[in-house]
């Protein structure tokens, strides 16, 4: 079926001065070295961005200023799929009006959370979004923090009728991911992704359109690699540059425990990029912990094995 959206659209990381303000320059040279990497889309103000912790001014300033950075580009520029994070719907509603003034072109937003809703509730949020805005909105499927799986039949039924143009699944649940590829696959138009950095390979022969990797933002050129020789049929190039990609992505396990998930996760793709010289430094959204020095040197041996340095 014909496709709006597909390939490699990274959620880009925010990157941070050592005093905690935004660091624009880096962000900057971060959006271009992910458009030089091929991608095909910037996912930008998802959980990768650390978008739970930002004040409404900084989500403003990483929009406006990725917008800026990908106008730049010229012929390179790529759709700027936003984040429109919220508890509930109106807050979703004025958010999304908010990022598309600044240059969104398509709008992600979750289910209700903080709120406790059910599946009623949730279509009605999801048609409400539509009736909102004029870009075409994404179901963010990602309940490690909505603490709600969306349905495979109400993601099926709202894509039917046009009131979401696809799902970006961070669900972990390749089960319900492949029975929603399944469902959805002779609706046209109807996009979807999955955000499983070390398992797109299978993503892609299922049906996916593309991947939204975390991982993406320090190796843009491998997932479009990945993605090219899955949509060329030639399925060994594939599952070979997905195996490379499941041992870069070791770069996360190296904190082994000292600080939190989201911080071990996003502090190695910001470490990475230090070290790569992408980004400036490796500082967190207050109150996560940056890595240190020993999980810096361990990341370093696996970006060199890699041929990232």
């Amino acid at each position: 079926m014909s496709s709006q959206f597909s390939g490699v659209i990274p959620p880009v990381v925010t990157p941070r001065h050592a005093d905690g303000s935004i660091d624009t320059a880096s962000l900057h040279n971060l959006t271009n070295h992910l458009l030089d990497g091929g991608v095909s889309g910037l996912f930008v103000l998802g959980s990768s961005a650390e978008v739970p912790y930002m004040t409404n001014a900084e989500r403003d300033l990483v929009v406006s200023t990725i917008a800026e950075a990908n106008a730049a580009a010229g012929a390179k520029a790529v759709p700027l799929i936003v984040g429109a994070n919220e508890q509930t719907t109106n807050r979703v509603i004025d958010e999304a009006k908010r990022v598309i003034d600044l240059g969104a072109d398509a709008i992600v937003a979750t289910s209700m959370y903080y709120a406790i809703g059910n599946a009623d509730e949730t279509e009605t949020h999801f048609r409400s979004i539509h009736a909102a805005v004029d870009v075409p909105v994404f179901a963010y499927d990602v309940p490690v923090r909505t603490h709600y799986k969306l349905p495979t039949d109400l993601l099926v039924r709202l894509g039917r009728e046009g009131v979401i143009a696809g799902v970006k699944d961070s669900s972990g649940d390749d089960v319900a991911f492949r029975q929603l590829l399944l469902a959805a696959r002779d609706i046209d138009n109807f996009d979807i992704f999955t955000g499983h950095e070390v398992v797109v390979d299978g993503a892609l022969l299922g049906g996916a359109q593309g991947v939204v990797p975390g991982l993406g933002n320090v190796d843009p050129a491998g997932y479009r690699k990945l993605v090219d020789a899955a949509e060329a049929g030639d399925w060994a190039k594939a599952a070979a540059e997905q195996d490379r990609l499941a041992d870069l992505f070791e770069i996360v396990y190296t904190p082994n425990g000292r600080v939190s998930g989201g911080a071990a996760g996003l502090g190695a793709f910001k470490t990475a990029l230090q070290i790569m010289g992408v980004i400036e430094t490796n500082t967190m959204s207050a109150p996560m912990q940056a890595l240190n020095e020993e999980e810096t040197t361990a990341i370093k041996v696996i970006l060199e094995r890699n041929g990232l340095v």
